[in-house]
C-alpha cells in the first residue's frame, strides 16, 4: 500500500484553526482504512503538539503522530490558501503534511518526517506543490519526491 493516495489529498483545505484542518486530514485515513480510532490519533497527535508546535518556516506544517489508532504508515497531504497558524514564528502555513504512523512503527514515521524535511528545503519541491492542480500531480510529486527518493 502506497504512503499517500489521491483520497489523501485535499486541494483546498478550509479550517479555522490546525486542529479542525487535522481533524479534516485524518478522516481521509479513516475513509482509506488505514485509522481505526479516529479520535485516538487525533488525541496523539495533539499530544504532539503540545510538546513542540509542528509549523515550519516558510509556511509548512507538519503535524505527526504514533498512534495505536493508525494501522498503516500514511501521508495526508493539504493545501491551504488563507493559510492556518501552526505555530511557526514566521506566519500560517499553507503546506501541511499529515504523518501518521503505528504505534510501532518509529522507524518508519522518522524516515519519512526526515525525507519530507530535507524535500521542503528546496523551494523548487513546495512550489510544485503550491502550482500542482490535481490530487494526482500532488501524489506524483510526493512520491517521486519523498517516497521513491
Amino acid at each position: 500500500m502506497s504512503l499517500i493516495s489521491q483520497t489523501q489529498v485535499i486541494l483546498d483545505l478550509a479550517a479555522p484553526d490546525r486542529h479542525e484542518a487535522t481533524r479534516t486530514l485524518a478522516t481521509t485515513l479513516v475513509a482509506d482504512g488505514r485509522c481505526t480510532d479516529l479520535d485516538l490519533f487525533l488525541s496523539d497527535v495533539r499530544k504532539r503538539e503540545e510538546q513542540m508546535a509542528t509549523g515550519l518556516p516558510g509556511g509548512i506544517g507538519i503535524p505527526h503522530a504514533r498512534s495505536a489508532g493508525i494501522s498503516t504508515p500514511s501521508l495526508v497531504f493539504g493545501r491551504s490558501r488563507e493559510g492556518i497558524d501552526w505555530g511557526a514564528e514566521d506566519g500560517p502555513a499553507t503546506l501541511i503534511f499529515l504523518i501518521a504512523a503505528p504505534d510501532g512503527g518509529g522507524e518508519a514515521h522518522l524516515a519519512i518526517l526526515a525525507k519530507l524535511a530535507r524535500k521542503l528545503m528546496r523551494k523548487e519541491f513546495r512550489q510544485a506543490l503550491t502550482d500542482a492542480a490535481t490530487e494526482a500531480e500532488v501524489v506524483e510529486i510526493i512520491e517521486r519526491e519523498v517516497v521513491n527518493a
